[in-house]
Parts: C-alpha cells; sequence; structure tokens
C-alpha cells in the first residue's frame, strides 16, 4: 500500500511541495547486479567480478550499475504514491539524473519521494516528482531524479 494515495487529479495538485513519503528498503544483491550486466551488457568487472573488484576497486568491492540504480525508481514510486480515480498514469521519463554515490553490493536502499511541480496538459496533468535514492547508514544519496509522469482523468 501506497504511503501517499491520492483520490484524483485535484488532490495531487494541491500536493505540490510535499514530500509523499519513503518507500521500503532494499537490498543490492551480487544476484541482481549480475542479471543487470546481462540485460544491458554492461558486465564491467567492478560489477560482475567481486574478486577482483575487492583486489583493484576504489569502491573495496563490486558495485551496482548507475543505471540499475536509477530503475530502482519504477519499484520505489508505486510504494509511496498512488493516485486514484484516473483512466491511467504513464511514466513519461526523466528529466535531470544525479548518481552522487557509488552503490556496494549488499547496501540497503530506499527511495523518498517529493512533489515539485504540476503541469495541466489535455485530459490530465503532468508531474514531477524528485526521487531521492538513500543509502542505509550514507549521509549522501546515491541517486536523485526528477521523474515524469502523467495522469489521465
Amino acid at each position: 500500500m501506497a504511503q501517499t494515495t491520492f483520490q484524483g487529479i485535484d488532490e495531487v495538485r494541491a500536493a505540490v511541495g510535499r514530500h509523499l513519503g519513503w518507500s521500503d528498503w532494499v537490498t543490492i544483491t551480487q544476484e541482481q547486479v549480475n542479471t543487470f550486466a546481462d540485460a544491458t551488457g554492461d558486465h564491467q568487472w567492478i560489477h560482475v567480478d567481486p574478486e577482483r573488484a575487492t583486489a583493484e576497486s576504489p569502491f573495496g568491492g563490486p558495485i551496482a550499475h548507475g543505471y540499475l540504480t536509477l530503475s530502482l525508481t519504477n519499484l520505489f514510486l508505486p510504494q509511496v504514491v498512488e493516485v486514484r480515480n484516473v483512466s491511467l498514469g504513464v511514466n513519461r521519463g526523466t528529466g535531470k539524473v544525479r548518481l552522487p554515490a557509488p552503490v556496494p553490493v549488499g547496501s540497503r536502499l530506499r527511495g523518498g519521494v517529493e512533489l515539485v511541480a504540476v503541469d495541466d496538459v489535455a485530459g490530465g496533468i503532468d508531474t514531477t516528482m524528485v526521487i531521492t535514492i538513500e543509502r542505509e547508514g550514507s549521509d549522501k544519496p546515491v541517486c536523485v531524479v526528477e521523474s515524469l509522469s502523467r495522469y489521465l482523468a
């Protein structure tokens, strides 16, 4: 169940500027990293070779791909936000994306969501939500993304 549930577009409009909540924590596993490498063809050793990454990487071990971290927004957003009484909601892409810190395998991550803008479009609204992914025990976020969505009445 989402932390914040809106009963329609008008409630979304009224929430601009609000932090909408945090997702559950997830642990990043080597298996996830390897599966992502297979799906994308990015088999760089800092991601998929734990022994070499531990010995040679400046991160002290294997790290998740930045795009794997970014893709977790699709897991986190529906845990935080639900918009009801609309005919559909679609992902329109992203605005600015930043990856300020690495994600070592074994890290626990969660996403926080802030609604920063709502723009009217024919039949509905476009939203900009900033999703900040944090790593447990770190004072620096690992990903900050402007997530763009459209909701039609």
